[in-house]
């Protein structure tokens, strides 16, 4: 009997707590939906009475009663697919542009070095002493003008005697002329004579071109540079005494990849800009390309002709040269109208209201902007903005062409389409 009471305790104890925890959730919970399996069952017309209130008034502290369900369900209608994609049947608005055309033209960019037309460095052929200097510093000289005077004393010297020489043998020369009618000379001694006479000839004409040697003139028109002797200085055959470059016509030479090599040829215009001349471009021609490809660098050189008229380049510049050719007008849409599919490129072209998916073939790039080579028509829009929700044969409603809202801004009509896929 008592092992009976024993066992009666603990169990009453647990049913207690059970039930305690029992009011507590329904409590909790009175507000819930009957779907959940838990509280009473909602009364007619989708309200389930309040928990504790009676006639259905909420218990002090407790939840509000939950609303209707019919009137959620009209909430969640009322707000449609607010957010999300247009639902079935209305136009998706998108933006679109106007195929058109631009000139374009394929380019061939290279670095090149800018050569004078002529250039020498001025040097004397013999050793000698500078006793002239007739030029300035940059100055600009004409073919022929007198650079530099070397010391002459001896050169006329020679001359001198080479000259004495030479009218002693030409009065021989007459005396045998003479006596070789009369045998008093014979043929050989006559021989001799003139021998004599033609090497004295001989020798006047070296000593007068040692002499022209001592006077150093410009051999073109150009200008000189910075001189690098004073008068008095000793020079060597090859001391350079100044240059002298001819600028009127730069030779720019550069280096093209001979992948490149086929879109070469002589009298092809090009354009040479300068960082010293910045907004400044010069234009200039093809006129040579080198025989031979750098087997190192796998590049040939090409050489063109700038005109130089003002002066501006100097020999040495860089320069940055772009060659131009194939010029034409061609069609072309912005690279956002592009959908890309594998290895093929296809737009969204609107006619009527309705987006037509075209496959289109590309050509050259430019920054925003692609060439349309075929697939497009002059005048046909494409949408640039929208394309992801676009499908073919699918209601489209064109932005840009529908204008601003009233009371907004066409900055308004480009923000409310779809930015993607554009």
């Amino acid at each position: 009997m008592s092992e009976s009471r024993s066992l009666v305790t603990p169990i009453a104890i647990t049913v207690a707590i059970l039930c305690a925890g029992w009011a507590i959730y329904a409590t909790k919970h009175a507000g819930s939906s009957p779907t959940s399996g838990f509280g009473p069952p909602a009364a007619a017309g989708g309200r389930a009475p309040a928990a504790g209130g009676p006639g259905g008034a909420p218990a002090a502290g407790g939840p509000p009663a939950t609303a209707p369900m019919g009137a959620a369900a009209g909430g969640a209608a009322a707000g449609g697919n607010r957010g999300g994609a247009p639902s079935a049947g209305m136009p998706t608005p998108v933006v679109s542009v106007e195929v058109h055309e631009q000139p374009l033209a394929r380019e061939l960019r290279a670095l090149g070095t800018a050569h004078a037309n002529e250039a020498v460095e001025v040097t004397s052929k013999t050793s000698n002493v500078v006793v002239a200097l007739r030029f300035r510093d940059g100055q600009a000289v004409q073919r022929g003008q007198v650079l530099v005077e070397l010391d002459s004393a001896q050169a006329r010297a020679d001359l001198a005697a080479a000259q004495a020489a030479l009218t002693e043998s030409t009065s021989q020369l007459e005396r045998g002329r003479e006596l070789l009618p009369t045998q008093a000379l014979s043929k050989s001694q006559f021989d001799q004579i003139v021998a004599t006479q033609q090497a004295n000839e001989a020798r006047v004409a070296a000593a007068r071109a040692k002499l022209e040697d001592t006077v150093i003139r410009a051999p073109f028109n150009g200008r000189v540079g910075l001189r690098r002797v004073s008068v008095g200085s000793l020079i060597n055959p090859g001391t350079v005494i100044t240059t002298l470059d001819d600028s009127s016509l730069i030779k720019v030479d550069f280096a093209v990849p001979e992948a490149s090599l086929s879109q070469l040829r002589a009298d092809l215009p090009l354009t040479a800009t300068s960082t010293a001349w910045p907004g400044r471009s010069f234009a200039g021609r093809i006129t040579s390309i080198d025989s031979r490809i750098d087997p190192v660098s796998r590049s040939v050189v090409a050489r063109a002709e700038v005109p130089n008229p003002e002066a501006l380049l100097k020999p040495g510049m860089f320069l940055n040269v772009e060659i131009v050719r194939d010029q034409r007008n061609s069609l072309v849409v912005p690279e956002e109208a592009l959908v890309p599919e594998q290895n093929r490129q296809f737009v969204y072209v609107i006619d009527g209201g309705v987006a037509h998916k075209r496959e289109v073939r590309i050509g050259a790039r430019k920054p925003g902007s692609v060439e349309i080579l075929s697939g497009l028509t002059l005048g046909e829009r494409v949408i640039v903005e929208g394309t992801v929700k676009v499908r073919p044969g699918g209601a489209v409603r064109d932005l840009a062409m529908a204008g601003p809202p009233s009371g907004g801004s066409a900055e308004g009509v480009r923000a409310a389409a779809p930015r993607t896929g554009g």
